[in-house]
């Protein structure tokens, strides 16, 4: 028959960590009241000059997230590292790929290497057999 009443709710969230910042500001409003003034069959207007200061309160409340919700915050910062990580493997296989050069120089030693190995293969095979 009875619920919770909103002070009840508003005590937990405090114990909880909720943070009710107050901030205020100061409006100030100027004014020009002017006002007609007859002077020697002549009609003078007049103008007062009148400012007013305001101020304005307002509350900004902090609510701390949930364990779903700083899980699921965890999880896309943790899925967007993945994905830049991903593109950046991508480019630079793609960066190999054009900026792929012959090497010359070791293909030509290489065949050198062969070419000798084979050469005294062969007088080392003749000798023994």
């Amino acid at each position: 028959m009875f619920g919770c009443s909103a002070r009840y709710h508003y005590k937990k969230a405090l114990k909880k960590g909720l943070e009710v910042i107050t901030m205020a500001d100061t409006v100030r409003i100027a004014t020009i009241d002017s006002v007609a003034v007859i002077k020697h069959d002549t009609i003078v207007y007049e103008h007062f000059y009148s400012s007013k200061d305001t101020i304005i309160e307002y509350k900004n409340v902090y609510i701390p997230q949930t364990r779903l919700e700083t899980r699921i915050e965890y999880k896309l910062k943790r899925d967007t590292l993945k994905m830049i990580t991903r593109i950046e493997v991508q480019k630079a296989k793609a960066d190999a790929k054009i900026n792929k050069k012959t090497n010359y120089w070791g293909m030509l030693i290489f065949v050198a290497c062969v070419f000798l190995v084979g050469l005294f293969g062969t007088k080392l095979v003749n000798k023994y057999l």
